[in-house]
């Protein structure tokens, strides 16, 4: 079973860093593959970033390309997202999410397990 919890969210001034984590209670982590999305009032939830079982193939939006870095340490059953230049437009809630198979893609739906989303909003 897959049960993933979200954390490290809060309020940062623009331009700060933020370093949110997901924790996976499950033993079969380093099978997944693990997306974080974001999901801001009145809009969809959109694809960040995601990585690969092993950490070797990572794919990031746009929008967060040469800001945010995803990792993870299977060893430890967690992924995270390093955040830095920090914008008031990265203001959402973020979503980790599994996926049991070893391809990066963007798609929400293409994930089966859901954590319950941390708050991150970014001050002007």
């Amino acid at each position: 079973q897959v049960q993933l919890v979200e954390s490290g969210g809060g309020l940062v001034q623009a331009g700060g860093s933020l370093r949110l984590s997901c924790a996976n209670s499950g033993r079969t982590f380093s099978t997944y593959v693990m997306g974080w999305f974001r999901q801001a009032p009145g809009k969809e939830r959109e694809f960040v970033s995601g990585i690969s079982w092993s950490g070797t193939s990572t794919d990031y939006a746009d929008s967060v390309k040469g800001r945010f870095t995803i990792s993870r340490d299977n060893a430890k059953n967690t992924v995270f997202l390093q955040m830095s230049s920090l914008k008031p437009e990265d203001t959402a809630v973020y979503y980790c999410a599994a996926r049991p198979v070893n391809i990066v893609v963007r798609p929400p739906t293409s994930y089966a397990y859901w954590g319950q989303g941390t708050q991150v909003t970014v001050s002007s």
